[in-house]
């Protein structure tokens, strides 16, 4: 078992790597961070990617620093927490600064416009390929409850508008209840 100082460095290069070379988002990170968390340093199984990205994407805040602290805490408590939180902040803080201080000479350069251009169609390319991805995983599990959930919030969402805090709350409650259910029905 390695040291709690080297999966703190390890974690903290992680999250910094993940963070300075993903643009386009919070879903453009989960691929990366499932690629990284989950296939290259075994810190989690996929079944808990998906977790922490529904627990990532319920709670306020950006996604790749919620489902940082997740798997930081996971690896090593509050200090890995503490230590996934710099790691990922650290880039986008010192890119924003940058890039505030050159705002009018980015927004007017026809070039960088072309540039973030061409990157929202590999953003979009991205984020579809992880939605797939994460519902592949749900389909395999052949779980009909997950199956009937995962499609009603697809029709909820995009088919009928509703906004997706209700969504997510109303997928909470579901599974709070199918949890009860379950702990009654093993008794």
């Amino acid at each position: 078992m390695r040291s709690k100082k080297e999966v703190l460095l390890k974690l903290f290069v992680s999250t910094l790597y993940l963070s300075a070379f993903t643009f386009g988002g919070g879903y453009v990170i989960v691929t990366l961070m499932k690629k990284k968390f989950v296939d290259e340093c075994h810190w989690i199984e996929e079944d808990e990617m998906l977790d922490l990205v529904a627990i990532a994407q319920s709670s306020p805040g950006a996604i790749a620093v919620n489902g940082a602290i997740v798997v930081g805490y996971k690896l090593a408590g509050v200090i890995g927490a503490l230590v996934a939180i710099v790691g990922t902040v650290i880039p986008p803080f010192l890119i924003i600064s940058l890039i505030s201080v050159f705002y009018n000479a980015f927004r007017e350069n026809y070039i960088i416009a072309q540039l973030l251009e061409g990157m929202q169609a590999g953003v979009g390319a991205v984020i579809a390929a992880v939605v797939f991805e994460m519902g592949e995983g749900i389909v395999k599990g052949k779980n009909t409850g997950s199956i009937i959930i995962m499609i009603g919030a697809f029709i909820a969402s995009c088919i009928l508008g509703i906004n997706v805090v209700y969504i997510v709350i109303v997928c909470l409650l579901i599974g709070v209840v199918r949890t009860l259910v379950n702990e009654r029905r093993s008794k």
